[in-house]
């Protein structure tokens, strides 16, 4: 999310004329009392006769529950589902009252008392007042918990991503992807606006360190974050929804700008900036965040090719996209927000749209827009659709209140080791003369110095407890200095001094922590000098003076210019944001645990250079993948040797398992996975010697081949390859498709809900669905979908914003017909072509 300043402090800034519309005049008026409005501890549940509306029958399929409940909604309900307010600005009797379906907070914005319990209370009454709507729809509550619950005091707060990309741990993301819904889940939220999953290629860029890295197979690789939050399914415990962001190519604009412009081709662009949105569908991520940025000049929230040809489309993305903090603001360049600007962004593909403060002026524009006929009905039931779905699928409508059981895993001693993991393997170890490192515990003094020494909020970055977070202990923790001395105990003396005075030759090493203060977006942008600043190189200078050797560990969201001053520094470490557990960083220093990170950008030799990227041509001070090892030679270089050729069993029409013979790890770091190719493509990456391939075509040629990777990023060769042919399959039952027809009948009529799954390997550019019907039945209406009859034969098409349909995806749609005293099932029903199987 972007822009997020408490809300008092955004209704101060806001514009005193934005457009002069008086409609906004007077909307604005109220949204700015609702801002005193006291939150109400309790309101009346649904209707009692609610409790037999197929909607609420939790042993219906999802698809039929959304149906029933859509044919019940109204204009306002729908285009409340839609909205998004921030919670300073909205009280829990005014979400009853518009019938708002989600509630967020922005950086900084929570309760008075900043605990998991005031959290969840404040949740449970937004969501007492949205169980008093007539038709009793839950909402669901967002929040920026990007690394680790980091909106509520007390969490454990996890590396940012970047260091998290030096790990290159899949595993590991995944995870503390779990730790991070648990403690979500512990303060009573059921939405996070995470993870990001930009490719940063300028250092520039302010929001550097909320990328994996540079290149879009670390990214790609650290979707597993996505199994992490949400689950193996949305209705487990402790699941909450993850977002994709922000899509798409925000890490590449001109400049390293946030909210910039990116130059690209479309050839480029899908390259370097999709894979990772490509992988988190195929993961099941259930929302994605459009970018601020723009396309060659194009605002992305305006973009219906990127967002509905493209994801919705191509990807066959089946979640809802989230519109980021206020901004359709930005689709015209001027301030405020007008009813064209709604149309636009919501034509474009936003099913939710993020209005934190004018929220009521977004209402009144869309319902306007929809009865003008601007926006077809269509569209709003097409992202009512997706937004319920995944509300379905949380379990919000059985289980809609706080689940406080997890309140004990905030900062729990689990967790924080979890973390303190993490910031031990996202060390990256860059100098090391006459082997320095690691540190022996005991023995004379040490001398340690520097602003971020002990400086949990400088270790913590932005997005803790605030937007742009702050210097100082703002966070329980271990700081840097605190797990040094820990670290040595009485085995030796540690001297701290902040600015390095007092430092003399009888110090056996001086360790300089110093690096960037915290800072978030836009913010943290640096147009100019990348170096340390004048208070770091003072410090340094004095510690250099003494003669005694120089360790300097840098706390930094971004590779910083410091090839002036490497030479006079004996080791350098990049310990990147570590977050709340500073011991991890002394677990390497002091060689508990031998530093296995990599670089996941490319270190620049200076300022001038950026952007510079790996394969670029320009020659980087360290380059992309750097990382020493206490021997002073690169950290575990050694792939693992190549696995045996797979072998398959269990070949079917459209699936078959293969199993290969385990490889060795002779490097160090241990293995950790595998790699399955398609076809020379990438499909999959489990951690054992077998894996489960669905999604074939019958009577179709493969060749399948593995390769080993270990925990330092290292692949070997790919196996010998396996050619495999599925079996032929019986077209009558199908094999590139599969279809689930349900019917809610009444006296004279019924509604019709399918659901079609594309199981092929391919995706469809253009989908048509036939059936025929034999006893009359008449189609009359139909949502998400295009349905057309003529006689007795019924073609469905996919809408003209969303016309194919990805391999492996399911799109589904509904209708109502008239019918008359019987309503026999279809015999079949056929896929351009095909014969789809049925269930």
């Amino acid at each position: 999310m972007a822009g997020t300043t408490p809300p008092a402090m955004a209704l101060a800034h806001l514009p005193t004329t934005r457009k002069q519309d008086p409609m906004r005049t007077a909307l604005r008026a109220a949204v700015c009392a609702a801002a005193t409005v006291t939150v109400l501890a309790a309101f009346g549940p649904p209707p009692a006769s609610a409790a037999a509306l197929p909607y609420q029958d939790p042993a219906l399929p999802v698809a039929q529950r959304v149906t029933d409940l859509l044919a019940r909604m109204t204009l306002d309900d729908k285009i409340g589902q839609m909205t998004q307010a921030e919670r300073g600005v909205i009280s829990p009797a005014q979400l009853t009252q518009y019938r708002v379906g989600s509630v967020l907070s922005g950086g900084g914005s929570g309760p008075a008392q900043n605990t998991p319990a005031a959290w969840a209370d404040m949740v449970d009454n937004y969501q007492r007042g949205a169980l008093a709507t007539p038709l009793g729809i839950p909402m669901i509550y967002g929040i920026d918990a990007v690394h680790g619950n980091n909106n509520v005091a007390g969490s454990t707060i996890f590396p940012h991503n970047i260091g998290l990309g030096a790990t290159r741990d899949p595993a590991l993301a995944q995870r503390i992807g779990r730790a991070t819904a648990e403690e979500v889940t512990g303060a009573g939220q059921d939405w996070t606006f995470a993870p990001c999953l930009c490719v940063a290629r300028n250092d520039r860029w302010g929001r550097t360190y909320e990328s994996f890295g540079e290149q879009p197979e670390i990214a790609t690789a650290m979707t597993t974050v996505v199994d992490g939050l949400q689950g193996t399914a949305l209705n487990g415990p402790a699941s909450v929804l993850a977002t994709a962001k922000h899509y798409l190519g925000d890490g590449g604009t001109t400049g390293g700008t946030d909210q910039g412009n990116t130059q690209l081709s479309e050839a480029e662009l899908r390259a370097v900036h999709l894979p990772p949105f490509t992988a988190a569908v195929r993961r099941g991520v259930g929302s994605v965040m459009i970018s601020f940025s723009s396309w060659n000049g194009a605002k992305l929230h305006g973009s219906k090719y990127l967002i509905t040809d493209l994801l919705k489309g191509e990807l066959g993305f089946t979640g809802f996209t989230v519109s980021d903090w206020a901004a359709i603001d930005q689709l015209d360049g001027q301030p405020g927000f007008t009813q064209a600007e709604v149309v636009t962004a919501v034509n474009a593909g936003l099913d939710m749209l993020m209005v934190p403060v004018d929220w009521q002026l977004f209402l009144g524009y869309l319902r306007a827009a929809v009865q003008a006929g601007q926006i077809p009905m269509a569209r709003i039931d097409d992202a009512n659709r997706r937004i319920l779905t995944k509300k379905f699928e949380l379990g919000l409508f059985e289980h809609p209140y706080a689940d406080r059981t997890y309140a004990s895993t905030i900062g729990s001693a689990a967790h924080r080791a979890l973390a303190r993991e993490a910031v031990r393997k996202s060390q990256v170890l860059l100098k090391n003369a006459g082997g320095v490192l690691p540190l022996a515990k005991s023995g004379g003094k040490l001398f340690v110095a520097g602003k971020s020494a002990d400086d949990l909020g400088n270790q913590s970055g932005g997005w803790t407890l605030t937007w742009q977070g702050a210097s100082g202990n703002t966070v329980p923790g271990t700081s840097i200095l605190q797990g040094i001395r820990t670290a040595v105990g009485s085995n030796a003396t540690v001297t701290y001094q902040r600015d390095g005075t007092g430092i003399d030759s009888s110090y056996r090493a001086a360790i300089a922590v110093v690096g960037e203060t915290p800072y978030a977006e836009g913010e943290g942008d640096r147009p100019g000098s990348m170096s340390l600043d004048a208070t770091d190189l003072a410090t340094l200078s004095r510690l250099r003076a003494s003669g005694v050797p120089v360790i300097v560990v840098l706390v930094s969201g971004r590779p910083l210019d410091v090839a002036a001053e490497l030479p006079n520094w004996n080791a350098l470490v990049a310990a990147w944001l570590p977050g709340s557990e500073g011991a991890g960083v002394a677990d390497v220093l002091f060689g508990d645990y031998a530093p296995t990170g990599k670089l996941p950008v490319t270190w620049m030799q200076s300022a001038g250079q950026q952007p510079i990227n790996d394969g670029d041509g320009k020659t980087p001070l360290f380059p992309y993948g750097f990382g020493l090892t206490y021997a002073g030679t690169p950290a575990d270089t050694t792939a693992p040797s190549v696995p045996g050729a797979p072998v398959a069993a269990a070949v079917t029409a459209t699936g078959l398992t293969l199993s290969w013979s385990a490889a060795t790890d002779t490097g160090g770091s241990g293995l950790a996975g595998y790699d399955v190719y398609r076809d020379g493509t990438l499909i999959g990456s489990p951690t054992a010697a077998s894996y489960a391939v669905t999604g074939l075509s019958p009577a179709t040629r493969y060749e399948f081949s593995v390769a080993a990777r270990d925990a330092a990023g290292n692949r070997s060769a790919r196996s010998a390859a396996l050619a495999v042919t599925t079996a032929a399959g019986d077209t009558s039952t199908g094999g590139s498709c599969r279809v689930s027809y349900s019917t809610n009948d009444w006296s004279t009529g019924f509604t019709g809900t399918v659901a079609l799954t594309n199981t092929g390997t391919a995706a469809v550019p253009t989908w048509s669905l036939q059936w025929s019907y034999t006893a009359g039945q008449q189609v009359t209406q139909a949502w998400s979908a295009r349905v057309t009859q003529a006689g007795a034969a019924v073609t469905a098409t996919g809408e003209t914003w969303s016309p194919g349909l990805a391999a492996g995806a399911t799109v589904t749609f509904g209708f109502n017909a008239s019918r008359g005293s019987t309503n026999p099932r279809p015999a079949a029903f056929v896929l351009n072509g095909v014969t789809c199987a049925t269930a």
